[in-house]
């Protein structure tokens, strides 16, 4: 897991773990270090009692549940960051 958002490639869809245990999965636009900004996302919230490994997977075998168009995040907050691709598939 890379942990600077700053060098994030535009474009491709991430997975963002954030420190609150928040993860974001979208489409990466850009980060000026102070916010990130994605497209076509979905966030998933610890406060869901969900298991975050299952949803990370799930979506990685299925395609983003967009529930947002765009949003915004604090930078400050990244815990790390990898491409979607790169999660493992739900068998």
């Amino acid at each position: 897991m890379n942990d600077n958002i700053m060098t994030a490639q535009h474009g491709i869809n991430l997975v963002v773990e954030c420190e609150d245990g928040k993860i974001y999965i979208g489409r990466f636009d850009e980060s000026n270090g102070f916010e990130v900004l994605m497209h076509d996302a979905d966030v998933f919230d610890p406060a869901s009692g969900g298991d975050p490994e299952h949803w990370k997977k799930e979506t990685a075998t299925y395609g983003v549940d967009v529930k947002h168009k765009d949003i915004r995040f604090p930078a400050t907050g990244v815990k790390g960051w990898v491409a979607l691709g790169d999660v493992e598939k739900l068998a």
